[in-house]
């Protein structure tokens, strides 16, 4: 069943909502039509995978999976058999497949979109499905569960009621300072992805950019056997990741304290970021917005302490 508010449409897939917005307890009844069914898989434990994802790839009419053999075998060990038709579904095929795709929901199928661990379209594929399902007017559905954003956040030990998600980190130490000194002033907590043999470089950039007091926590093969959380400041984190880490890797920043100071006190900040390649005139707008010093104060600080010397 489905209903439309203006232009926008709602897909109803679950139980009756009560005035209050709590479930009232009715039984899901799905579309008798085709639609979309992104569904979030294990991270390493296969006892996450919960009773959905198993009801689902075995009543699929179709599996679009990232990799076809790693789909297979989640079934064999959750001891499920796929009865759908499994097609690739990667980053290279991505757009070649999703015309398919679409007329097999037009035909009143159900596909099934999984990745290789936690959820689609978050550093995975799925999103450019979802946008063409949402383009067509076609149904679409997620069956919730494992994501490493979520349980690293979790895990931390951080002020987390607020946060973002910025992916993986760049790969080049240059394009990555620049991101990094966009965190300066983010009072959010900020998770990200990042590769096991960057992930000291990365740190190290974070000390030089950040300064080496903001706490952080470094999440690696997260429900896995070698599960490993390591929490402290960006200095000592950047100094453990010297002799390297192994698995996949998912980065929790402490959002940035407001700071209140006077000007004269903020300059080695300022200067700090212009070492790192910026201006006076942008480092002093970086630094007035994570402090709420005056922009012009500052200027004429750094100006009055370079005059001293």
């Amino acid at each position: 069943m489905l209903w439309r508010v203006g232009r926008a449409r709602v897909d109803r897939v679950g139980g009756d909502v009560d005035a209050r917005g709590r479930g009232a307890n009715v039984s899901a009844e799905p579309s008798s039509g085709g639609r979309l069914v992104l569904a979030a898989t294990p991270m390493g434990d296969i006892g996450d995978a919960s009773r959905r994802l198993r009801d689902a790839l075995a009543t699929a009419d179709v599996v679009a999976a990232e990799d076809t053999r790693r789909t297979k075998s989640l079934a064999k060990a959750l001891e499920v058999e796929i009865s759908g038709r499994v097609v690739s579904f990667y980053d290279h095929v991505e757009t070649a497949r999703i015309p398919m795709l679409l007329e097999e929901i037009r035909s009143g199928r159900t596909v099934l979109l999984v990745t290789d661990a936690g959820m689609p379209s978050v550093s995975d594929p799925g999103y450019r499905m979802v946008a063409a399902c949402v383009e067509a007017d076609l149904p679409i559905t997620c069956l919730p569960g494992p994501s490493a954003v979520t349980t690293a956040l979790a895990l931390s030990g951080l002020p987390v009621e607020r946060f973002c998600f910025d992916g993986f980190a760049p790969r080049k130490s240059g394009q990555r300072k620049e991101w990094l000194r966009t965190l300066t002033s983010e009072p959010r907590a900020v998770a990200f992805f990042e590769a096991p043999h960057r992930l000291a470089d990365c740190l190290a950039d974070a000390v030089e950019v950040l300064g080496a007091d903001r706490r952080a926590a470094v999440c690696r093969e997260l429900t896995k056997t070698y599960e490993q959380v390591v929490r402290g400041s960006l200095g000592e984190l950047a100094a453990w990741a010297v002799d390297g880490a192994r698995g996949e890797i998912t980065v929790v920043l402490e959002g940035a304290q407001p700071v209140s100071a006077e000007p004269a006190d903020l300059v080695g900040q300022v200067e700090a970021l212009i070492e790192s390649g910026l201006r006076l005139k942008d480092a002093c707008a970086e630094v007035s917005a994570a402090t709420g010093a005056s922009r012009r104060e500052l200027y004429d600080a750094v100006l009055a302490a370079r005059s001293a010397d």
